[in-house]
């Protein structure tokens, strides 16, 4: 495991777009939180690239990606959005490149891909959390939300408890592990290539946005099918927002979906987490030991900067 360096007063961040366009309009209102912060921001030379659905070609953005990673005024990485396109260029990230250079690296959706094959090619800590276009610009960006990147700061300790929103507990116990996962669409993308997620003696977070009951519950198969539950540790089960079913057919809920899946395991299994597309959004490192207790109803996760 590599820790990242904190951030101090004064240090550079760069933000990049691997995925889908970035609202330029929206990314510019962040920077002023991020400036607020005393941090300066570095743009990615093309990142106001539009290729369809893409954010530039898998070439641009891969570049922007590199060169924030080499130059070494740049203390911290955050993606401006997610959307689509970022495991098209996880093939051909220089992972030597990020050993070498290790910084923070800040963002989720999409980015669930780079989070899964950062880590398990260089056993850096990645965070999972709020992107500059898509949430820090949001009207209901919240002072909870703002305060998660304060750990980037100095080495803190989370603790989330049910201050932050009510947890329903799946299946009961205390486990201990390393914390894996993201957004359940893209890590059910790296089954059989070879980012495929490593969740064996880990805690894995899932969460998404806008997949129904029946594709939530063909991901989740995918996944037991594929032994990814048997192995885990403990299962965190996140934000799920926009998964309301077609009100002309008929569905399972959601919560039965979970259950059936996720309410045998023999790890213990807590949902409701407001970790997700969502707001209050809890950000956290992933690659870092965490401990999920269903007594006391609490996921606490160790530092993820050094």
């Amino acid at each position: 495991m590599i820790l990242p360096h904190h951030l101090k007063i004064g240090d550079t961040i760069g933000i990049i777009a691997s995925a889908s366009p970035p609202d330029m309009k929206k990314l510019h209102k962040a920077i002023l939180f991020f400036k607020q912060m005393g941090l300066r921001v570095k743009l990615g030379k093309h990142i106001e690239k539009v290729h369809g659905y893409l954010a530039g070609t898998d070439a641009e953005r891969l570049a922007d990606f590199h060169d924030m990673v080499a130059d070494p005024t740049i203390n911290a990485i955050f993606f401006a959005r997610g959307g689509y396109g970022t495991g098209r260029i996880a093939n051909d990230i220089d992972y030597d490149l990020i050993k070498q250079n290790p910084k923070i690296i800040w963002g989720y959706s999409d980015i669930t891909y780079l989070h899964t094959a950062i880590r398990q090619a260089t056993g850096l800590v990645t965070f999972h959390g709020p992107m500059p276009a898509s949430d820090v610009a949001d009207q209901e960006f919240d002072t909870l939300t703002a305060s998660m990147f304060q750990q980037l700061f100095q080495p803190t300790k989370l603790t989330y408890t049910e201050e932050v929103a009510p947890l329903n507990v799946l299946v009961p116990g205390e486990t201990a592990g390393s914390l894996v996962g993201g957004n359940l669409s893209l890590i059910a993308s790296t089954l059989g290539t070879p980012f495929e997620i490593d969740t064996k003696a880990k805690i894995l977070l899932l969460e998404d946005v806008g997949e129904v009951p029946y594709s939530v519950d063909s991901m989740l198969n995918q996944l037991k099918m594929a032994g990814k539950f048997d192995a885990a540790a403990g299962v965190v089960v996140g934000d799920f927002a926009e998964a309301e079913p077609k009100k002309d057919k008929p569905s399972l809920t959601l919560e039965q979906v979970f259950q059936d899946y996720l309410g045998q395991l023999n790890c213990p299994v807590m949902s409701g987490f407001k970790i997700g597309h969502c707001f209050p959004h809890f950000a956290v490192p992933l690659g870092v030991n965490a401990v999920l207790s269903t007594s006391d109803k609490t996921l606490t996760i160790d530092p993820g900067v050094k």
